[in-house]
């Protein structure tokens, strides 16, 4: 099979690792920009520009499966030159919650939901899913996502940016949603995410999505796990979805920036974005994918710092 990753961030290069170290599959990233250092590591690396489909098109030669972690107009240019090129399959940038469970108007799209209107037209002709995993772990790594190569278009990629700051143990946390009963977070490493979507080339079939995680649990358990792990209480501003929107408000007459996005991401973890329920099908799949529970992440990526 020949398996095309749309953008060279970290989840795209974990995705083509595990592809080249445990399938047959051949595989191309997808890139802007010529990337020397990924082909001294051995990775076929294709230029393209997103702006012209025969560019798109001529990448896609012989491609069977296209994951895509680049979105907006990109994304879209990328899904027209898939059908064009009768691509089998089409897995989008989305690596987030369930797309049911979002709101109609969603302050953090960055244009998903056009994206899967594209791929739901184009699905007599090309399958699509959405993987679904809830939090990467990393967004809790020393120096956040973007430490590690994630979300640095999401708002949140920045150390201590989402419910805990764990160096400094504050945290800004949804405990509760809107019927008082307490907000719960799933949650997996990168690493693991890309285990599964390299597994999930061995079914026949794609459905509309394909849900894997590690950990579910309360922001509250989640809280109390983190001082258990560091051995130091936290001081913590509690929220509802009533309070972080009066907050936000607050924070868009002032032009903050950086706090609309933060209360965005907790506003949606309190209305549960990030809970998949009962909803694990890859881990069912495929239960010989020993995943990583989030203490032995979480104790050795803060070990010595």
């Amino acid at each position: 099979m020949r398996v095309a990753i749309a953008g060279t961030g970290r989840l795209a290069q974990l995705i083509a690792h595990h592809l080249h170290e445990d399938t047959s599959h051949q595989v191309v990233l997808l890139s802007r920009f010529a990337q020397p250092s990924l082909i001294a590591l051995g990775y076929r690396v294709q230029v393209v520009n997103y702006d012209d489909q025969e560019s798109l098109r001529y990448a896609l030669n012989g491609v069977d499966t296209v994951i895509s972690t680049v979105s907006g107009a990109p994304q879209y240019k990328l899904i027209e030159a898939a059908v064009h090129k009768r691509v089998r399959r089409f897995a989008p940038a989305e690596f987030d919650g369930i797309p049911t469970l979002r709101p109609a108007v969603d302050p953090l799209d960055h244009g998903r939901a056009y994206a899967l209107q594209l791929l739901e037209y184009y699905k007599a002709s090309m399958q699509y899913t959405v993987f679904a995993c809830g939090v990467f772990y990393e967004r809790f790594a020393p120096g956040g996502m973007a430490a590690t190569g994630l979300g640095r278009s999401s708002g949140v990629s920045g150390e201590g940016n989402y419910l805990l700051d764990i160096r400094n143990m504050a945290g800004d946390a949804p405990l509760y949603n809107a019927s008082n009963q307490q907000a719960v977070i799933c949650m997996t490493a990168v690493q693991d995410v890309a285990r599964f979507v390299v597994r999930a080339l061995d079914l026949t079939d794609w459905p509309p999505v394909l849900s894997m995680y590690t950990e579910r649990m309360t922001v509250y358990q989640f809280v109390g796990y983190v001082q258990q792990f560091t051995g130091r209480p936290t001081t913590l501003t509690a929220g509802t979805p009533a309070t972080l929107r009066a907050r936000l408000a607050i924070a868009a007459s002032q032009g903050d920036v950086a706090a609309q996005w933060r209360l965005h991401h907790l506003i949606a973890t309190a209305e549960g974005r990030y809970d998949l329920g009962s909803s694990r099908s890859l881990n069912a799949t495929f239960p010989d994918v020993h995943t990583t529970s989030f203490r032995d992440w979480f104790l050795n990526a803060w070990a010595g710092v």
